[in-house]
């Protein structure tokens, strides 16, 4: 029997007299990648947050790990990665790592190895005793992404994770995401990289705060008669 890891179902909010999202319906399921994808303003963001009770929804229904969000208890078990990076600049990169996992409750026994697994994925070994306040922009991001890995979720919440990284780096970090579908996690990720769609299980294609197209990449693009998720999004738009 499948485990669902995030069902949400006819998800609505509004922020003053704006609809962000009027009716957002998808699931996550063990061993599944979807990738939420749209333009900017399209609601991904507000989406993930409302999905893991960062916003209270004003419809619909949202479960996580099959539990009502919100429910703080429940983050610990999740690796989520937001667009905003929420780093501590004066602490390095292993000190952010380490105290992200006692957040997160990783066993101090294990928690050396699996700081340096995390870093190793997003290559951030070399710079893991630098303090933050001297990192770049993408090793902020690669650091964000090796918090959201530490403690081996079950569900990885990823807003973005690509931005400002190299597409060597990119190719190594969608290695990892695979694997970790592979061996039963579950990973929902938004992105503005099309070709990174292609490499999901399933695409969310959100419009005005609408799913407008859902499905494997593949029969979405017999769907529309195109060759590529690009031209999916690009075809979908005109018909909203």
């Amino acid at each position: 029997m499948t485990t669902r890891l995030i069902d949400l179902k006819h998800l609505q909010k509004k922020f003053s007299k704006q609809t962000v999202l009027a009716d957002v319906s998808l699931h996550v399921d063990a061993g599944q990648i979807l990738g939420l994808i749209g333009p900017s303003g399209a609601g991904k963001s507000t989406t993930i947050k409302t999905a893991l009770g960062m916003e209270v929804a004003d419809g619909g229904e949202a479960l996580v790990l099959a539990t009502h969000m919100p429910n703080r208890a429940l983050l610990g078990q999740i690796g989520y990665m937001a667009q905003d990076d929420s780093l501590y600049d004066a602490l390095t990169g292993e000190e952010n790592l380490r105290f992200f996992g006692r957040m997160k409750g990783v066993k101090k026994d294990a928690l050396t190895a699996d700081i340096a697994h995390v870093a190793d994925v997003v290559d951030l070994t070399p710079d893991l005793k630098k303090r933050v306040s001297g990192y770049s922009g993408g090793m902020r991001r690669q650091l964000s992404l090796a918090i959201a890995l530490l403690g081996d979720p079950e569900l990885l919440v990823l807003d973005e994770p690509t931005v400002g990284i190299d597409p060597a780096l990119r190719r190594k970090i969608w290695h990892e995401l695979h694997q970790l579908r592979d061996a039963g996690r579950g990973v929902l990720i938004t992105t503005h990289v099309m070709d990174e769609a292609e490499l999901t299980d399933e695409v969310a294609l959100l419009l005005d705060g609408k799913v407008m197209a859902y499905d494997a990449p593949a029969k979405l693009e017999a769907q529309y008669q195109v060759k590529t998720i690009e031209e999916v999004f690009l075809k979908a738009e005109g018909v909203a």
